[in-house]
């Protein structure tokens, strides 16, 4: 059985098992909590996937899903959807995409020709799977929005009568 404990900031899976200073074998810690019989993933509840800056993570990835770009068009496109309510953090995007491509989700490249050099960034196979795990928890979340508002707006006709 793997546990999870925080090192360097993030959760990794710790045989307690393996001998002291070997190497765990591991899994990569999932973002979905589970998969169907077809390998799809699933997710069920509000669990918690990581620390807050990973919330960006899905719009990243579903970003770079419609091909390659570089930061800023990122940070544009975050800028556009409105997800926070002041100006994108330019910094926590680039550190986004610098974790993505630690975990191999994302490879990048410099592009040179007109004007400065820029960081391209595209999404490789296993970004592919990592975005189908957010879907699951993306559509499992809004399932429970969903739930709640019926619930509210069932009590507000409710209150009115």
């Amino acid at each position: 059985m793997h546990t999870l404990t925080p090192k360097g900031g993030k959760l990794m899976a710790i045989d307690p098992d393996a001998p002291a200073g070997a190497a765990s074998a591991a899994p990569p810690l999932a973002i979905a909590s589970d998969h169907d019989a077809a390998g799809a993933p699933i997710h069920r509840g509000w669990a918690p996937v990581g620390s807050r800056h990973r919330w960006m993570e899905p719009f990243v990835l579903a970003m770079l899903a419609g091909g390659a770009a570089h930061g800023y068009a990122i940070v544009g496109e975050l800028a556009q959807l409105g997800i926070t309510t002041g100006s994108v953090d330019v910094g926590q995007v680039y550190r986004t995409l610098r974790d993505l491509e630690e975990a191999g989700q994302v490879r990048s490249v410099w592009v040179t020709g007109t004007g400065p050099a820029r960081r391209d960034y595209e999404l490789t196979d296993a970004g592919a799977g990592a975005l189908d795990e957010w879907a699951a928890v993306m559509k499992e979340r809004a399932r429970l929005v969903a739930e709640f508002d019926a619930r509210y707006l069932e009590w507000l006709t409710d209150r009115r009568r």
